[in-house]
């Protein structure tokens, strides 16, 4: 049985100072730096994902001049600048896969991602044998929800790790811990 670790989404533009900043994604960034000096090993498979939107178009309807922020956002993570790149804090020498979403349309879930070679997160949870997924990043109430929904969907065994996220707000980040633990994820800290 193999063991995988999702970082979702830690990127300066959803970090302090970025288009899309979530407070607490800095110390989120170095967390997960310290969590992976101890805990790399841990892992069979580490995967990383960012927003990897087009510069030239609205993608899907996501990005808009008004936004709602519920199903439109202004532009961020745009592919190839500052803000789609991964927080300087976050230490990206264990991960094993990188993973782009976003690419033209809307995506929430890092299962929406493909390698640079064009391999889903599925395959390589499947390729791998992983039956446990840990989850950590950037929001808890959007990317980090959808992504550790679709893990239980596809039939693994899921951990957030409750140290290791920020959401945008507080209300929705509660109500989507309580919607992952409902739907049979374990809400833990790193350290336990």
């Amino acid at each position: 049985m193999s063991k995988a670790l999702f970082i979702v989404d830690v990127q300066n533009d959803f970090t302090e100072g970025g288009a899309l900043g979530v407070e607490g994604g800095d110390a989120v960034a170095r967390r997960i730096s310290d969590y992976l000096a101890a805990h790399a090993d841990d892992y069979d498979v580490i995967v990383a994902s960012r927003d990897w939107h087009d510069g030239d178009n609205d993608n899907g309807g996501h990005f808009h001049p008004e936004p709602d922020f519920v199903d439109t956002w202004p532009v961020h993570c745009v592919s190839g600048t500052e803000g789609a790149e991964y927080d300087p804090a976050l230490d990206t020498a264990p991960v094993t896969h990188h993973v782009k979403k976003g690419q033209g349309r809307p995506a929430y879930s890092l299962f929406e991602g493909v390698t640079d070679d064009g391999v889903t997160v599925s395959q390589l949870l499947d390729e791998h044998g992983v039956v446990d997924v840990d989850v950590a990043g950037i929001a808890t109430d959007y990317c980090v929800r959808a992504s550790a929904l679709d893990a239980i969907e596809h039939g693994r065994h899921v951990r957030v790790l409750t140290d290791l996220v920020a959401g945008v707000a507080a209300d929705s980040s509660d109500a989507a811990l309580a919607e992952l633990a409902h739907a049979g994820a374990e809400l833990t800290e790193s350290g336990a």
